[in-house]
């Protein structure tokens, strides 16, 4: 493919709303546009990318024997109301959905878990039609509250998602292995470094998920890593055992201290600096939004008796942080959000930063995290302006709450059941980042019972069907390839991945010697079933040229200058990983190019 011949524009300088490398590059480099925020054009060469991403995808699960298919992205809300997720997708905010011409409500899909299972259970009937796995490669609407880092977090996205279909929990578990192996090859022939971690399974359900996670400082996620278990899991799920509180010997009364202006953890340490953080208490106040049929179904009561929505107080230690996404999934939410000033003041009759669990009103309910076990004598808001309670303590002072684990883990924990067992006594918990790119769920019987997706056993008797869910975001994969690959100069694409396995840079277009060597290289390689692109444009300088190659990042190049007369060409390769640049015979050069791409699989 010749340069010139493509709509080829590059920019010097980075945009000012672009946050992180891919991004960056991949604007200035000419491989993305935005025409609203989240919302991009897959230039020529990115779309060369995304096609060898979904060509690996393709070839790793037919050779798992599932079959693509394509679903509509376009969804009847009837759908979405008989699985039970359209109130929850519909609060998070995430939901593109409107009315039709006839005022039928519809939405875009951002998930296909409900068209899917409309779909087999019209087509399954006996167990002898199972297992049976499908999967498409679809665009993915999701109406983000903040899109950021370009294709990180779009409101249109590439995804590729795959469900199984099994008949008993132990089949769903095989197909789920299965598929976590597709999901290994798919990355590591993408040429990623990666880390599979536990997960919480969130909107979708389920009982088991895991996520795949690109080793990256700029990833969004937070991964908790256990060098001596292979310990790994999202900040979302992990556990871990904290540091033992600090004593007290102190067996005071509890009493009221006057705490003007201390609202935070810091303005109280300044009042008390001889009270370690551990023995100092907040207490935090959500609006919560319930999952009624949720909860209903769990505790066995109408749904008409189960309040739709109220104020939580959650207790925790000063020097750890709540994990929302526990405490969400504790109270069957779907909603969670911090109390506002109003609902702070009426469940406990003071200003913001001074609530506690001593005199909250009736309408709260109060929770703790684990983090206060065996915390005494410690300092906790007074439920009035101004003023805290200090020396409290549980059993003494105040019943300790129903307490569940609602903390996040953090740098230096100790793994859970340190000491016992295969773990060792210092197995400790480091923090590490990632970018989500794909995620494997066991759904079990969640959407196959509310949408009645049966089948015949071999006793003839109807039972649920047993589903797995299996998502790749395909263009996250780019943009995460990116940040795990690049320099100042530019992109350096795996060579699994490039838009083209490599660049002719001719120096002189239209000296005879260099037009007929290009041409030569050109048609060897493409005769070879090798992509390659030949910058041949005639009004750019070298120099440019160079720095082109640099920020578009096709892994092998091949210069072609005064030596075209002898058969010489620079081989200069965009990694080390090709070698170094020397100056060589240009069959060498095709040769070199054709083994690297035979051991790439490309």
């Amino acid at each position: 493919m010749k340069l010139s011949k493509q709509l080829f524009v590059t920019l010097r300088e980075a945009p000012s709303d672009a946050e992180v490398a891919s991004h960056t590059l991949m604007l200035r480099a000419g491989f993305v546009q935005s025409l609203g925020a989240g919302i991009y054009v897959y230039g020529p060469m990115l779309y060369r990318v995304l096609r060898r991403i979904e060509d690996i995808v393709r070839d790793e699960h037919d050779k798992a024997d599932c079959s693509e298919m394509l679903m509509p992205a376009l969804q009847p809300r009837s759908l979405w109301d008989e699985s039970g997720r359209w109130e929850r997708y519909v609060n998070d905010g995430i939901l593109f959905n409107f009315k039709d011409r006839k005022g039928a409500e519809v939405c875009l899909g951002p998930t296909h878990e409900e068209v899917i299972t409309t779909y087999v259970k019209s087509l399954v009937q006996s167990y002898k039609q199972l297992p049976v796995t499908l999967y498409q490669i679809q665009t993915k609407f999701r109406d983000e509250i903040r899109p950021r880092f370009g294709l990180m977090r779009g409101r249109e996205f590439i995804m590729k998602d795959a469900y199984s279909f099994d008949t008993s929990e132990e089949a769903m578990v095989e197909s789920y292995k299965t598929m976590r192996q597709v999901y290994r090859n798919i990355f590591t022939r993408c040429g990623l470094g990666f880390t599979p971690v536990e997960a919480d399974s969130g909107a979708i359900g389920g009982s088991g998920s895991e996520e795949f996670m690109v080793d990256a400082d700029t990833g969004e996620d937070g991964i908790a890593v256990c060098r001596a278990t292979d310990y790994a899991a999202n900040l979302e799920k992990a556990v871990s055992q904290i540091p033992t509180p600090a004593a007290c010997d102190s067996k005071v009364e509890m009493h009221k201290e006057q705490t003007p202006g201390a609202t935070t953890c810091d303005a109280l340490l300044e009042l008390f600096p001889e009270l370690p953080m551990s023995r100092l208490l907040k207490t935090i106040l959500y609006h919560v939004v319930y999952d009624t049929e949720a909860i209903a179904a769990a505790t066995g009561t109408d749904v008409g008796e189960v309040a739709s929505e109220g104020v939580v107080a959650v207790m925790c230690r000063g020097d750890r942080e709540l994990n929302e996404i526990k405490l969400s999934n504790h109270l069957n939410a779907l909603k969670l959000e911090l109390a506002s000033e109003d609902e702070v003041k009426t469940a406990t009759g003071a200003d913001v930063g001074y609530a506690g669990p001593i005199g909250l009103a009736d309408h709260v309910r109060l929770l703790a995290d684990e983090s206060v076990n065996d915390v005494e004598g410690f300092l906790c808001g007074g439920n009035e302006s101004g003023t805290h309670y200090l020396d409290v303590h549980f059993g003494r002072d105040i019943d300790q709450p129903e307490t569940v684990d609602f903390g996040t883990v953090q740098e230096g924990d100790l793994m859970l059941g340190a000491g016992t067992g295969d773990i060792p006594a210092d197995a400790t918990i480091e923090i590490t980042r990632g970018i989500e790119v794909g995620h494997i769920f066991q759904l079990g019987t969640k959407y196959s019972e509310a949408m009645d997706a049966k089948f015949l056993d071999v006793d003839q008797k109807q039972k649920p069907i047993w589903m797995g869910c299996y998502g790749i975001g395909v263009s996250r994969v780019a943009a995460s390839a990116i940040e795990q690959n690049h320099d100042d100069a530019g992109m350096i694409w795996p060579l699994e991945i490039a838009p083209y396995a490599a660049l002719i840079v001719q120096m002189k277009v239209g000296d005879e010697a260099q037009d007929a060597l290009c041409q030569k290289l050109n048609d060897d390689l493409e005769a070879a079933g090798i992509d390659v692109l030949w910058d041949e444009r005639k009004k750019v300088r070298p120099g440019a040229k160079f720095k082109d190659a640099d920020l578009i990042g096709i892994p092998m190049r091949i210069v072609v200058g005064r030596d075209a007369a002898d058969d010489q060409v620079e081989w200069s390769p965009r990694t080390d990983e090709y070698g170094t640049k020397e100056v060589i015979a240009s069959g060498d050069a095709t040769s070199r190019i054709i083994d690297a791409c035979a051991k790439a699989g490309r």
